[in-house]
């Protein structure tokens, strides 16, 4: 399969990306939140009910994976899940960044880890069934931040990500993140947000860079968390979309918004409106708390609530679902 069906399907309309690719170590944070020892089981447990939701396929295009349940198996099948999600015609993908590192003694910007081996491990995941994969950068704001630095650098390594993925054959999700935590205006955000696409982009030309067989998952615009003066649901599908279509070619074929700490209601109603306009891309979701908090809640680690989870879970799916095509 081409690099650019693979992309349009990850995008079909009606349907998103489950970001299912948490780190142990943030799992935990998750399981805590419920009173539940996180261990290799019971976050098997836990991805399993989320991928036997009925119907899943319906709402879900792709699901990126965690290299630890990329080679777990679905419980009831004893199928890996590469293979027990495409035998659901869900794209299975792969998150391939090793996480952050600092890029100064003074610990206020971040670098993403993994270049090194990466074609070896991108390789294997495709060998094993993956058609997709996934490399996060972040960036903070303050008054000071983002640097050019910071900027330059994550830019280039996520053009880099981007061209070891397209050359193996795996549709990579380029995810430039400006940190939505402080109390900066969302003016700010709008001009950070851009200064960041912008240089993405740049690199991303530069390597030449499939743009038809790549997806983006940026932020959405917002105030700062801890700005005193938040937003309006209109003001930020207004600025996040004049952000996008000053810097996002449209050849891209779609872009799957981060939720990035929104609640599940937000996300989903800042995605409906912004589908109420003619867009050159398709707009959808790639979503992990925004998808998955209720489910945890209503599932709470027991195999007796697995239905509650699903149904909790669904119910955020097709909401969603409804919202990348401004029908909610």
């Amino acid at each position: 399969m081409s690099l650019e069906k693979i992309a349009n399907q990850m995008v079909e309309s009606g349907k998103g990306i489950l970001a299912a690719d948490e780190s142990n170590p943030t799992c935990k944070k998750k399981f805590d939140s419920i009173n539940l020892e996180s261990n290799a089981l019971s976050r098997n447990q836990y991805r399993d009910m989320l991928f036997n939701a009925p119907e899943l396929e319906n709402y879900i295009s792709g699901i990126i994976l965690f290299d630890e349940t990329f080679r777990q198996k679905d419980l009831s099948s004893n199928q890996l899940y590469p293979d027990f999600l495409s035998s659901k015609n869900i794209l299975p993908g792969i998150k391939v960044d090793l996480g952050l590192t600092y890029m100064d003694s003074a610990k206020l910007e971040q670098q993403t880890r993994g270049l090194e081996d990466l074609y070896d491990r991108t390789s294997f995941y495709f060998s094993k069934g993956a058609k997709f994969s996934k490399w996060r950068s972040v960036f903070h704001i303050t008054n000071d931040l983002p640097s050019d630095q910071c900027i330059k650098k994550n830019s280039e390594d996520l053009a880099e990500y981007a061209l070891i993925c397209q050359s193996i054959g795996l549709v990579p999700i380029v995810e430039p993140e400006v940190l939505m935590d402080g109390n900066h205006s969302i003016q700010k955000s709008y001009e950070v947000t851009s200064k960041v696409l912008n240089l993405v982009f740049e690199s991303l030309s530069s390597k030449s860079i499939n743009f038809e067989g790549m997806i983006l998952k940026p932020n959405m615009v917002l105030s700062g968390y801890q700005c005193s003066s938040q937003s309006s649901i209109e003001q930020v599908a207004e600025l996040t979309l004049q952000c996008l279509k000053n810097n996002v070619p449209s050849s891209v074929p779609g872009i799957a918004f981060l939720s990035g700490g929104q609640s599940e209601d937000l996300a989903t109603r800042h995605l409906n409106l912004m589908n109420l306009s003619t867009n050159p891309w398709k707009l959808t979701f790639s979503y992990g708390r925004a998808l998955q908090t209720s489910a945890l809640n209503a599932w709470k680690g027991e195999s007796r609530n697995i239905i509650l989870g699903q149904k909790a879970f669904l119910n955020r799916a097709k909401a969603n679902s409804l919202a990348s095509q401004g029908l909610l």
